[in-house]
């Protein structure tokens, strides 16, 4: 307490250095010898430097802060995907700025230019509204997850090998029927995978499926009056058959499984249900959920280490212009539960 704050001309006076080369430090190292920034460092440590956060925003213009766009959190993907985004703290040492969307394109909009107000270095979007070409049009480095990426570089599930990997299992577990249910998303939106791997694996072996696509609802209500009509229609049209449901996500199997509990008060030897994530809903269902898992946690460190490569590039001197978009693509993993037995 009292201490006096250690300042830019100390600094200079205990290393002979110029309080140019000082600043220069701090807002562009990369124009100092490595010998020089050591010296730098060192001497922060032996005089308790602490840096004035504000001053060096102000200074250059790096807040050290990267701004997420992502679209719900009532889907325990895009929460779990959150919370391991936000633990990269500890890697990186970069700080986040958050805004929900709710699949609003003109409040994502207003959004990104309240993120850029605040000169984040960069942006991690989940959200769907806006075209990936728009989105490169901000000249700031962005990464995305499972959505439309064409221009700008992503962090993906390979979701086709997950919906393999899904149909397979259902497909031994003595089904008479197998359902996707999901929403009618567009070919451009990584997680069509989903779709396009549930219809090839039934066609190429010839199982009796059906594809449920339709509008599931953009809050946690309006979904689960969706998936109660699905539901229904899967009761009436399939009575006492087998029934194998790869649900979209785990919030929709969770949901589904609730349904089908209220039903009958347990879930009965015609159902067999397994979802896509393995967010925590999954493990900690009534009865855990057999699930495909997208490694989360892995995701989320890939993506912000792309972005922060990407930020990294643009404090230089003379910063390289990426060759090409980078699409990372993650493998799943099947999780078999209690769901599929």
């Amino acid at each position: 307490m009292g201490k006096n704050k250690v300042t830019f001309d100390d600094i200079a006076k205990y290393t002979n250095f110029s309080k140019t080369t000082i600043s220069r430090y701090f807002n562009n190292p990369d124009s100092l010898t490595v010998k020089n920034q050591e010296i730098i460092a060192q001497a922060l440590i032996d005089l308790d430097y602490q840096e004035n956060k504000l001053a060096k925003v102000l200074a250059n213009g790096k807040s050290e802060f990267i701004g997420i766009i992502i679209p719900n959190l009532f889907l325990h993907y895009y929460a779990e995907m959150l919370n391991q985004i936000l633990k990269t703290y500890e890697t990186f040492g970069y700080k986040f700025l958050v805004f929900v969307s709710t699949d609003n394109e003109e409040a994502e909009r207003k959004y990104i230019q309240e993120l850029l107000a605040y000169k984040i270095e960069g942006m991690i979007i989940l959200s769907h509204t806006i075209p990936s070409k728009e989105l490169a049009e901000s000249n700031i480095p962005i990464v995305t997850i499972e959505r439309e990426d064409k221009y700008v570089n992503s962090v993906n599930t390979d979701n086709y090998m997950g919906a393999v990997q899904a149909t397979s299992l259902l497909a031994k577990s003595n089904c008479d029927i197998l359902l996707h249910i999901n929403s009618d998303v567009h070919e451009t939106t990584p997680s069509y995978g989903r779709i396009a791997g549930f219809r090839d694996i039934c066609r190429e072996y010839s199982i009796e499926h059906e594809l449920i696509l339709r509008n599931l609802g953009n809050s946690y209500h309006e979904t689960v009056n969706c998936i109660q009509e699905v539901f229904g229609y899967i009761k009436k049209k399939y009575p006492g058959k087998n029934k194998g449901l790869f649900m979209s996500n785990d919030t929709h199997a969770n949901i589904m499984l609730n349904l089908i509990f209220r039903e009958y008060g347990m879930l009965p030897g015609e159902y067999r249900i397994i979802g896509f994530d393995d967010s925590p809903i999954a493990e900690e269902a009534i009865i855990p959920i057999s699930t495909v898992g997208q490694q989360i946690e892995k995701i989320a460190y890939e993506a912000v280490a792309l972005l922060v490569e990407q930020m990294n590039e643009q404090k230089k001197r003379r910063p390289k212009p990426q060759n090409g978009v980078i699409h990372k693509k993650i493998t799943p993993i099947l999780i078999r539960r209690e769901t599929t037995e």
